[in-house]
């Protein structure tokens, strides 16, 4: 007769044997689920008194302020003579309409491309709402402004004698989001719960710590990618331009009830950013030809309003992460010999999480993994100036019990709800870099 062993079947094999090393360990796929909201909410939490809120922002219009040419004026001799009335347009940090305030402006005037420098003029008259004479105080040069020229503004000046000129003011801008209310349920039968059980010893207790992770997982992602049925008006004022009108309406479930979503921080920069000028937001690195002279004039744009710190968070799918890893101290990027980009060591933050720091010639960059960029976010970075978001928490997370509404069910139901959002003001101080194969 044959020896007995454990390879056979029967009561010994499917009974008897105990197959786990550690019946009441568990090991979970993902930690560090849900950095971003994890940075916003400990940086910044508001309790706003209604589901849709309003934040005011405010772009300081002395920190650009130009005018283009929008007819041909022609070339104005050195000396004291005044030009004919000039069509103007492209106004950016002025009184929308020509007034009493832009008489003084001393500009120097750039070609359409603002590359080459045509002279300075001094502005003397505002002839109509859309229309200057200037003065060209180049004293032996003539100034030949012609359609699309632009005037920079480089200060004013006023003569001896004369009375305050005319003042102008801008006003605040007003951007809007809204709350969103997040169920995630969990059910078992009485049966179930009553069992005995390896892994752990209650499923309840099991699927309380997973449905928690969920919850905060679907707010990431929301946070992110979210879009708001109320509008957020973000466009006025920014860098695309024209923005949307407030609204508190939502849209209906299928019985009718108001459903309101948050708007994403990563919607918000598609939706309203810049691909181009000095408040570009939006980025598109190729791995075949991204150069460190690329890196270097991108994060001149990044880092244009500069925290304190000097340091800004970047929130990478790992494809982001893999891309700049593999750049850690290659010469040059893609050809470009003599420098090299720098990534510290991994570190792991106050918050619970890993990241490593990149540097640049205008800033260093924390760049966070963050498990939700996936998919076709996994190429992604998203770097924020934190002092422009938070986290808006209407209704905080609660934990609710015995939910059942059918005193027949055997049976425990309960929720995760909250109702939360995100607050996003000055959008063009938010960027995001995609890379391309």
């Amino acid at each position: 007769m044959a020896a007995k062993n454990l390879s056979g079947s029967g009561v010994l094999f499917t009974d008897r044997r105990d197959f786990y090393i550690s019946p009441d360990v568990v090991k979970e796929l993902w930690t560090d689920v849900t950095p971003f909201t994890t940075v916003v909410a400990n940086r910044e939490q508001r309790t706003p008194t209604d589901p849709v809120f309003k934040m005011f922002e405010h772009r300081n219009p002395w920190q650009k302020q130009e005018f283009s040419a929008a007819s041909n004026p022609g070339s104005l001799a050195a000396g004291d003579s005044e030009s004919d009335a000039t069509d103007v347009d492209g106004i950016v940090g002025l009184a929308s309409s020509v007034d009493g305030s832009w008489v003084g402006l001393v500009c120097e005037v750039f070609d359409s491309t603002k590359t080459t420098k045509k002279g300075h003029a001094l502005v003397t008259t505002a002839v109509s709402t859309s229309s200057i004479k200037y003065k060209n105080i180049d004293r032996t040069a003539a100034l030949d402004v012609a359609d699309n020229d632009v005037f920079v503004v480089v200060g004013n000046a006023h003569g001896e004698g004369t009375t305050a000129p005319d003042a102008w003011s801008d006003e605040l801008k007003v951007v809007f989001n809204s709350t969103q209310i997040f169920k995630t349920p969990l059910e078992i039968t009485g049966t179930l719960e009553a069992a005995a059980l390896r892994g752990e010893s209650s499923e309840l207790a099991r699927l309380r710590m997973q449905k928690a992770q969920e919850h905060k997982i679907q707010k990431e992602r929301a946070f992110l990618f979210g879009v708001s049925a109320e509008g957020t008006n973000l466009g006025d004022g920014g860098p695309s331009g024209s923005g949307d009108t407030f609204a508190d309406s939502g849209i209906s479930d299928a019985n009718g009830n108001t459903v309101r979503t948050t708007n994403g921080i990563i919607t918000a920069i598609e939706d309203h950013g810049s691909s181009s000028g000095d408040d570009q937001n939006i980025f598109t690195i190729s791995e075949a030809t991204y150069s460190y002279s690329n890196f270097v004039d991108d994060m001149e744009k990044v880092f244009q309003y500069v925290p304190e710190e000097g340091m800004k968070m970047a929130f990478c799918g790992r494809g982001a992460m893999s891309y700049f890893s593999k750049i850690d101290g290659a010469s040059g990027i893609a050809g470009a010999s003599g420098w090299t980009v720098n990534l510290g060591p991994t570190e792991r933050s106050s918050y619970g999480f890993n990241y490593r720091q990149l540097e640049s010639p205008h800033g260093v960059l924390m760049l966070i993994p963050t498990p939700v960029l996936r998919g076709p976010h996994n190429k992604q970075m998203l770097i924020v100036s934190d002092e422009n978001l938070f986290h808006a928490v209407y209704r905080p997370p609660v934990y609710q019990t015995n939910i059942k509404t059918d005193d027949a069910f055997d049976g425990v139901k309960d929720q995760y709800m909250s109702d939360e959002g995100i607050g996003i003001t000055l959008v063009e101080s938010h960027k995001l870099f995609t890379i391309t194969d």
